[in-house]
């Protein structure tokens, strides 16, 4: 399939001018991951708990399946973390995307009304926090319909975007065209700028994601305290902006309520938002915004 085929090569030594608003040499923007609620777990129906992204990654279940401390810490992301989040940027009126599994969101009707009121746009990260690459077609494609329809009726306006757990399946993007209602997805590490692909004979945006610039470090043991994330995302955004005196990109930046939400690490988020709120050269913004600006400005060319 045409959209499944490997591209090494991409926009090369030249890539395009995406002419950001006000001249901006780089875009960022911030992702809240908002999965707590969706993870596998047993009282969901499912064999065993999840931990991924917890303070005990390694899963530690009883007989039944069940790890109730990887379920409390998964609690505490949409209890505790998700207001500190949201308080860090509407305090600096920074805008924010929202990766919302429908399930998620739905067991939260306090979240709903908050992402509202601040104006955050969301992208769909699924039905539920899975790899999709373990589903079936017919599966992955009852998800899909799922997860949107929860979406629209929980925030009024369907999502725009699309995003899996960790990869997409081979029929992911097929189907997100099938679909119809997707302006872009984000299953894709491999650039710093958005590009087109051609999906069953249909133009289709891809605004690639990132693992690197991304809180999971802390999951993972790479970062240890919240002045290594500062101090990381801080040389990505200073090398990006010189980079940007001939080369604008744009810069993604991935958050968990359950990781970064916990007040040491949000101290390390804090300090980044006020370093950005110094920079005059930077569009801070939502990633739907990002997706219409390059549809606006480099819109789909045959054989592009």
């Amino acid at each position: 399939m045409e959209d499944l085929q490997r591209d090494f090569i991409g926009y090369g030594a030249h890539p395009p001018d995406p002419r950001w608003p006000n001249n901006a040499r780089l875009a960022i923007n911030f992702v809240i991951n908002y999965e707590e609620g969706s993870e596998p777990a047993v009282p969901d129906g499912d064999p065993q708990s999840e931990a991924g992204l917890t303070e005990s990654p390694l899963l530690e279940a009883g007989p039944d399946g069940r790890d109730l401390a990887a379920e409390s810490m998964f609690e505490y992301g949409s209890r505790v973390g998700f207001w500190r989040l949201l308080r860090l940027f509407e305090e600096r009126g920074l805008p924010a995307t929202v990766f919302a599994c429908a399930q998620a969101l739905q067991r939260n009707p306090a979240a709903v009304a908050a992402l509202s009121a601040a104006g955050f746009d969301i992208c769909c990260h699924g039905l539920r926090w899975v790899n999709h690459f373990e589903l079936s077609e017919a599966e992955e494609r009852a998800h899909i319909g799922e997860a949107v329809r929860i979406l629209t009726a929980l925030t009024g306006a369907r999502p725009l975007g699309w995003y899996c757990r960790h990869g997409p399946s081979v029929n992911t993007r097929r189907l997100l065209v099938e679909d119809g209602g997707f302006l872009y997805d984000s299953d894709a590490y491999n650039d710093d700028l958005p590009y087109w692909r051609k999906v069953s004979g249909k133009p289709h945006l891809i605004v690639p994601y990132s693992l690197v610039n991304n809180d999971s470090k802390f999951s993972r043991g790479w970062f240890g305290h919240g002045e290594d994330y500062f101090q990381f995302m801080r040389d990505a955004i200073d090398f990006l902006r010189a980079e940007g005196a001939e080369h604008p990109k744009m810069m993604s930046c991935g958050l968990h309520l359950r990781l970064i939400g916990h007040p040491a690490r949000a101290r390390g988020l804090q300090r980044l938002l006020d370093y950005i709120a110094s920079l005059d050269d930077i569009w801070v913004t939502g990633r739907l915004d990002i997706a219409r600006h390059w549809i606006a400005t480099h819109p789909f060319q045959e054989g592009s």
